[in-house]
């Protein structure tokens, strides 16, 4: 299908996909790129339908087994000038897909070994890092607040390179409630924070739940307050903090080389 007007519907709707509320409303989300694509395709994603640039040079970058599983698809071909309306990209490859989010109950499961929760983060690139990073790690569920960036959002999407299509992220509406949850489970719950902290080398992580905070503020004074320990990076040089992403990089792979010690 061919489409060359600006007001088409299907044009409206993907635009509309930049807004939260309307991937609320749709159940679905954007991706872009041949590798996000590729990786949905392989992940068997629910992929609604597929643009490509009608007039981007794009066939060089698709070997035949790609352009087999795309013609499987419902595909819209666009100009270049409504294709870049569509995108955020400086430098997009042609090719966008809508696909549905990711089909869970959504409820919290009490059985995994490791927990990350994060609370407040606002940046989207950080929390598309932060899900990789997850992801690096087969974790199963990610806890988050409410007021966090969403991880459906395009920037997240692209900075998690398919994490997204594997990771079960549970929005909390009530952080405390569900950090309270988790240890009535016995699941001890620490948080990063400098204030009376312990080294994150010098806590275990079997059955625990790790708190990552808002990039400017930490974690929240009230989760502060019901967590079970409070951790830290050690720091040799004169900077006090790391970034949000990296942080969370360091704390989770203490806990893998527990796990394979």
């Amino acid at each position: 299908m061919l489409i060359t007007s600006k007001d088409n519907e299907k044009i409206k709707h993907i635009k509309k996909l930049k807004e939260k509320k309307y991937r609320d409303m749709y159940n679905e989300y954007i991706i872009e790129g041949l590798k996000l694509v590729r990786e949905a395709i392989n992940e068997e994603v629910n992929i609604k339908f597929i643009i490509i640039c009608d007039d981007c040079d794009i066939e060089d970058n698709i070997d035949s087994d790609f352009k087999y599983e795309i013609a499987k698809r419902e595909c819209i071909y666009v100009p270049e000038k409504i294709f870049l309306s569509l995108t955020d990209v400086s430098n997009p490859q042609g090719m966008i897909a809508v696909v549905e989010k990711h089909v869970s109950e959504e409820k919290l499961s009490f059985d995994e070994d490791l927990y990350l929760i994060l609370d407040n983060i606002q940046d989207p690139g950080n929390m598309g890092t932060i899900l990789r990073t997850a992801d690096s790690l087969d974790l199963k569920q990610i806890i988050v607040s409410k007021g966090s960036a969403d991880v459906y959002n395009p920037k997240v999407v692209r900075s998690t390179m398919g994490a997204i299509f594997r990771l079960q992220v549970i929005e909390s509406e009530d952080l405390v409630k569900t950090i309270k949850e988790l240890k009535k489970h016995k699941i001890k719950v620490m948080a990063t924070s400098l204030e009376k902290s312990k080294s994150i080398y010098d806590v275990e992580y079997k059955k625990s739940a790790i708190v990552i905070g808002n990039e400017a503020n930490g974690v929240s004074k009230d989760i502060l307050d019901i967590t079970d320990e409070n951790i830290k990076i050690p720091m040799m040089g004169r900077t006090e903090s790391l970034n949000a992403a990296v942080a969370t990089g360091i704390v989770l792979y203490e806990a893998v080389r527990q796990k394979l010690k």
